[in-house]
C-alpha cells in the first residue's frame, strides 16, 4: 500500500512556519501553562490549521460574556498581555504560529494572574472564519504583520483582498480593525484594500488614523524607528 498523497491547503498563509528551538522556561511553560491559556482546536489538514463547524462560545471559553478582542500575529504577547491587565473587563484572544513566541506570553499572563486571556496556536483567517462565532469579536489588531517586502512575496501579505470578508464576518457591528505598519507600501496597500472592502468605513480622517492608544511599543515597532521607518495606524469600522 502507498502512502497517501498530501494535502495542502488550497489558500496560501501569511507565515513561513520555521522551526525553533523553545528554551527550557518555555517548554516548562508550554507543559503548564498550556491546559489553563491555549484553545484546543480541531485540526484537518496542517497543524495550525483550524476545521470547518469547530466554533467555540467565548461565553464559555472566559465564563462570562464580555467584549473580546483579537490580536493576528501577537509575537511574544507583550501588547495583548498589557492590553489584558490593563483592561480587565475585556476578553482578549492571542493568535499566533510560533510555540514560542506563546509559552512567552503564557509566562507573562501567568505572571500577572490573567484571567481574561486565551491563546490559540493557529492560521488567524481560519481563527475568524472557523473558530469563532460569527459577530462575536469587538476588535481585531493586526499590528506590524510580516511586510514580505519582496515584490514576488507580496501574496504572502495577510492583508489583502479576501481577508476584510472575513474579518468582517467575525466582526459585531461597529466593531474596529485596527492596523499599524512600518513599512510604507504595506500601509498602502492595507489602505487600498480596507477602502475597497464592502462592510468597512474608515475610522479617521485625512490620510491616516492617529496612533492606537492600546498598542504598546513592542520591538517591532523600535526596529522600524531605528531603521528611520514612519509608523502607520489604521482603523476601520464593521457597517
Amino acid at each position: 500500500m502507498t502512502d497517501p498523497a498530501p494535502v495542502f491547503r488550497d489558500s496560501p498563509v501569511s507565515f513561513v512556519r520555521r522551526g525553533g528551538r523553545m528554551s527550557d522556561a518555555q517548554t516548562r511553560a508550554w507543559n503548564e501553562l498550556a491546559p489553563r491559556y491555549v484553545l484546543p482546536v480541531e485540526r484537518v489538514v496542517a497543524t495550525t490549521s483550524v476545521a470547518a463547524g469547530s466554533a467555540v462560545d467565548p461565553a464559555e471559553v472566559y465564563g462570562r460574556r464580555a467584549s473580546l478582542i483579537v490580536e493576528i500575529g501577537s509575537g511574544q504577547g507583550h501588547a495583548i498581555v498589557h492590553a489584558a491587565r490593563t483592561r480587565p473587563a475585556d476578553d482578549f484572544l492571542a493568535v499566533e504560529v510560533f510555540k514560542a513566541g506563546l509559552a512567552r506570553t503564557m509566562l507573562d499572563a501567568d505572571a500577572a494572574s490573567l484571567t481574561n486571556l486565551r491563546l490559540v496556536e493557529a492560521n488567524a483567517p481560519e481563527v475568524l472564519e472557523h473558530l469563532l462565532p460569527a459577530a462575536s469579536v469587538a476588535e481585531v489588531w493586526v499590528f506590524f504583520p510580516d511586510p514580505w517586502h519582496k515584490v514576488k512575496h507580496h501574496k504572502r501579505r495577510l492583508v489583502a483582498p479576501g481577508f476584510p470578508e472575513i474579518v468582517r464576518a467575525a466582526l459585531a457591528p461597529g466593531g474596529a480593525l485596527r492596523l499599524a505598519t512600518d513599512w510604507e507600501d504595506y500601509a498602502l496597500q492595507m489602505r487600498e484594500v480596507l477602502d475597497a472592502a464592502d462592510g468597512f468605513e474608515r475610522g479617521f480622517p485625512g490620510e491616516w488614523a492617529e496612533r492606537f492608544d492600546g498598542r504598546v511599543e513592542t520591538a517591532f515597532e523600535r526596529k522600524g524607528a531605528r531603521a528611520g521607518r514612519d509608523i502607520r495606524d489604521l482603523v476601520y469600522r464593521a457597517v
